[in-house]
C-alpha cells in the first residue's frame, strides 16, 4: 500500500496532525528523555492542560508511538513511554527543534525587518 501525505483522504495525513500539533511533538520530546507519570509529563511539557495532554497520549497510544503502563500500586498510576516506533520519530522531531531553536535569531531578525517594514 503506498501512501501519500498530500491526497486528502490518505490516513497518514492524521498520523502527521498527530506527530507534528504542539503538544504532539512536545510530548514526544518530553517522553524521549524517559518514561514519565501523568503528572510528570504533564510538568515538563508546561502549558498543557490536563484534557489536551490526555488526548495527545491516547491519539498517540493509538498511533503506536506511546506506551501507556498501570502500574499496580495502591493508588493505582500510569506510566508513558515511547515505543521503538515512538523513540524513532521523537529523534527526528528532536533534530528538527535542535534545527528551529538554533536558528532563532534569524527568525527574530526576519520578524523584526518584517514588523518594521509593516509599520512605514
Amino acid at each position: 500500500m503506498k501512501f501519500d501525505v498530500f491526497a486528502k483522504d490518505c490516513p497518514s495525513r492524521a498520523v502527521l496532525d498527530h506527530l507534528t500539533g504542539r503538544w504532539g511533538v512536545l510530548t514526544l520530546a518530553g517522553l524521549r528523555k524517559g518514561p514519565a507519570r501523568f503528572n510528570a509529563l504533564r510538568r515538563r511539557v508546561d502549558g498543557v492542560s490536563e484534557k489536551m495532554l490526555a488526548q495527545t497520549l491516547q491519539a498517540l497510544e493509538r498511533d503506536g508511538f506511546v506506551r501507556r503502563e498501570v502500574l499496580a500500586a495502591m493508588p493505582p498510576s500510569v506510566n508513558y513511554s515511547l515505543t521503538e516506533l515512538g523513540e524513532s520519530t521523537a529523534d527526528h522531531l528532536l533534530a528538527f527543534i535542535d534545527h528551529v531553536q538554533a536558528r532563532m535569531p534569524a527568525v527574530l531578525d526576519a520578524r523584526a525587518s518584517a514588523d518594521a517594514a509593516q509599520a512605514r
